[in-house]
């Protein structure tokens, strides 16, 4: 019988080395000590690179083959670090499950969800198919699955983000397991769906009793989530304690950096007399959904619908809405990089009207930052080569040591080492690749940047850095901004004007103070409520 006073995980003095093609090995996580105990909540947090996903790796035995762990990872009093492949599956997906940030990257795309659910049930618990469908039903439905009996047969591709993370859910619970480890499970979600899988986890852990080990660098969810944090910074612990002790009177500069890294400030509005540069006239976007072999169209998806707009020189709009609202086609619309209907303004020429050359002349005046600058970065080409591209078409009578000093320049403006132009994106941080794509968007001198989800994938302290960039470079630039994002936070923080999109309708708009203080509509209601409650999450 084990001892109730056992942790139910317990780990001790762990380090994690990496071997790399450098003389010198990465030692990612240094001696650290963590325990979990039966049934509560757990939160470890750190900016990326801080060693917090490394240390349950290591716990599930799911390192890279060029990382090797030492010191004793004990799961109910037994060690189960250095266990062969063979034992240490009778713990995961059984006793110790873990769901991950992507779940479109973590589900096969070629089977159905209900043969996903059913693979632990069968490997762990031996069921039959039919049985093990059976659960997959439950389970689905344990965890508010719409349709879930329809769903068994739906492929991941054809459900939504929140509804791909439930699924994933339901496979972590699907042989009762005691500890449930949730890499950054909500990072990647609207801030809805993030507070209902919130809200489902915490149903979950009082219904069926379980621990939850919870990886983030959101300290929103933490306050409202957790019982104990463990803080890390560079592979170390540099705090840990009950989580209002830690928010309430941080003892390290660290945790203190990481609970004042929220995006903060204010913009004020232009002058009312401040031109018109971007104008959308009742734009509308249309897309053939199409199904089948041979593609034949099954229905028309109106993605934007009847919007207006109109940008100010020196403004800043705020698209906000879930996914799927339509907020980054609209974007695209205005800059024509889709086929739309209505009209689209620049300087009041109507844009359908300009073509050729003279469109040429006008795209180095709208240019857009992307969400993910890894994606939008070619790994193949040096970061001055990458930041000078635009230059080779829209000014080729520079000569080649004219681009390289307009990417210094370009470098210098977003703060980072002009020297670090001959080095490819792998080798920078997500902030300073981040960095480089908008130097590159600012090299051509543009007057509008659409931003669409510049600061998503970052950590908060870096999200700040990038906030407080792109105000400096607005000011400096008299610079106007369509800023697009889920993360309402920061939508506060950079927008003077905030736009509410929902199935690519504008439901509500107006001034920032009047959006985010006094929301009319039921929707962005909704949005803010589960933005800005900061009450615990109860069961």
């Amino acid at each position: 019988m084990t001892d109730t006073k056992t942790p139910l995980l317990d780990i001790n003095d762990l380090h994690v080395h990496f071997e790399t093609n450098s003389d010198k090995d990465v030692h990612a996580v240094r001696g650290i000590h963590m325990h979990i105990e039966k049934g509560e909540t757990v939160a470890v947090v750190g900016e990326s690179g801080s060693g917090k996903s490394q240390v349950m790796m290591s716990a599930m035995g799911l390192l890279a083959d060029n990382g090797w762990v030492e010191g004793s990872v004990k799961y109910n009093g037994a060690e189960i670090l250095g266990l062969s492949k063979r034992k240490l599956n009778s713990y995961r997906g059984s006793k110790m499950t873990m769901i991950f940030q992507e779940p479109m990257t973590s589900l096969d795309p070629l089977y159905t969800i209900g043969r996903q659910i059913c693979e632990p049930l069968r490997v762990h618990q031996k069921m039959d198919k039919k049985r093990a469908m059976a659960r997959a039903l439950e389970l689905l439905e344990l965890v508010g699955i719409p349709e879930p009996k329809k769903r068994l047969k739906s492929y991941p591709h054809e459900m939504s983000g929140g509804q791909r993370q439930r699924v994933m859910i339901a496979m972590a619970l699907a042989n009762d397991p005691d500890l449930l480890i949730a890499d950054e499970p909500t990072t990647a979600l609207d801030v809805t769906i993030q507070a209902q899988i919130l809200q489902l986890l915490a149903d979950l852990q009082k219904k069926l009793g379980m621990a939850i080990l919870f990886i983030t660098h959101d300290l929103n969810i933490v306050r409202r989530f957790a019982d104990r944090v463990y803080v890390m910074k560079t592979g170390e612990v540099v705090e840990e304690g009950n989580t209002a002790e830690i928010f309430d009177n941080p003892s390290h500069d660290y945790t203190r950096m990481l609970l004042s890294a929220e995006p903060e400030g204010t913009k004020e509005a232009p002058d009312t007399g401040a031109p018109v540069l971007l104008e959308g006239k009742g734009v509308n976007v249309t897309f053939n959904i199409t199904s089948g072999l041979f593609g034949s169209q099954t229905h028309t998806l109106r993605a934007v619908n009847n919007v207006d707009i109109r940008l100010h020189q020196g403004q800043t709009i705020g698209i906000v809405g879930e996914s799927g609202s339509g907020k980054s086609t609209l974007g695209r619309a205005l800059l024509r990089l889709t086929d739309i209907s209505g009209e689209v303004l620049l300087d009041g020429v109507d844009m359908s009207e300009i073509a050729g050359d003279a469109m040429r002349e006008q795209r180095k005046r709208l240019q857009l930052v992307f969400q993910d600058p890894f994606g939008s970065l070619s790994p193949r080409m040096m970061v001055g080569q990458i930041i000078t591209e635009g230059l080779l078409v829209h000014h080729p009578e520079l000569s080649a040591k004219e681009r390289d000093l307009r990417a210094i320049e370009a470098l210098e403006e977003v703060q980072l080492d002009p020297s670090m132009r001959n080095r490819y994106p792998h080798e920078f941080s997500g902030g300073q690749r981040q960095r480089i794509a908008i130097a590159r968007a600012m090299v051509l001198k543009p007057r509008i940047v659409v931003l669409d989800e510049p600061t998503s994938a970052l950590d908060r302290s870096v999200q700040k850095q990038i906030v407080d960039l792109l105000r400096d470079l607005q000011e400096k630039n008299n610079l106007s901004y369509l800023f697009i994002s889920h993360d309402l936070t920061v939508v506060r923080a950079m927008s003077d004007y905030v736009m509410v999109m929902k199935q690519g309708v504008i439901v509500e708009e107006g001034l920032t103070e009047q959006i985010f203080d006094a929301p009319t509509e039921l929707y962005t209601k909704q949005l803010m409520a589960a933005a800005f409650d900061l009450e615990p999450i109860s069961a």
